[in-house]
């Protein structure tokens, strides 16, 4: 059993890896409210309503966390530098690695990244995590940040991180009805559990590593070959089989 802390666990990839972490981990929870609605999910974890862009609220916050899971921030393509992604995106991330790097109990953080730090790339190129970034939009920008910024502490400080491009994720696990783009970014709730799982176990041979996340798509828009290879990653669904373009397993 790992202590483990969530920022932005009342999204929707939050509100998923909690109730599937919660059976094996100690989960502390964190973010700027959570819902009514939220009871049932929560029990059993530590709840901290924070606003995690402001630094003092970290004080004594990763005090015995062993890993840290990373999904706080504003996932809109739509969203403006001044009006969310300074605060969300940019100053959440600095605080927490600034003050991660100062603690002796973090082993790993394991980061959201988004596809959206390259899907400027046409839709028919599969994007490995080698090629060179190539945001669509602004959102896509401060996910570079976040990578750029996991690995300057992982190779200046040993600060381990793995970050996870992540695709379309569906925690309803049904991706938008014959949108071919959307089946080939599909990451289904099981294959997101059975990622994170993956990067928690993971032995890594550099401190930082970056992976694609999408399921097992008949055509994935990324390349899941160094997720295989480096962590064991062994996605089950996939978002042509759900809509009958190929028969199903």
């Amino acid at each position: 059993m790992a202590k483990i802390l969530i920022t932005g666990a009342a999204g929707r990839i939050g509100r998923v890896l909690t109730t599937h972490l919660k059976k094996e981990h100690q989960l502390t929870l964190v973010d700027i409210a959570f819902s009514d609605s939220d009871k049932e999910l929560v029990k059993g974890t530590v709840t901290k309503k924070l606003d995690l862009s402001v630094l003092e609220n970290w004080k004594d916050l990763l005090n015995e966390i062993e890993y840290v899971i990373h999904l706080a921030g504003d996932p809109s393509p739509e969203a403006k530098f001044y009006d969310s992604l300074l605060d969300l995106n940019y100053k959440i991330p600095h605080n927490l690695y600034l003050e991660a790097s100062k603690n002796n109990f973090i082993k790993r953080i394991i980061f959201a990244s988004s596809i959206h730090a390259v899907d400027a790339y046409p839709q028919n190129v599969q994007v490995a995590t080698t090629d060179p970034v190539r945001p669509a939009d602004l959102y896509g920008v401060s996910k570079v940040y976040l990578e750029g910024l996991a690995s300057h502490y992982a190779f200046t400080t040993g600060l381990e991180s793995i970050g996870i491009r992540i695709g379309a994720f569906r925690d309803d696990d049904i991706p938008a009805k014959d949108d071919p783009g959307a089946m080939s970014d599909y990451l289904s709730s099981r294959d997101m559990c059975h990622l994170v799982d993956c990067c928690l176990r993971a032995t890594l041979k550099q401190p930082f590593l970056l992976v694609n996340g999408v399921s097992n798509n008949t055509f994935p828009r990324l390349d899941i070959d160094q997720a295989r290879v480096d962590i064991g990653y062994q996605p089950k669904d996939d978002g042509f089989k759900m809509y009958g373009y190929f028969k199903q397993d």
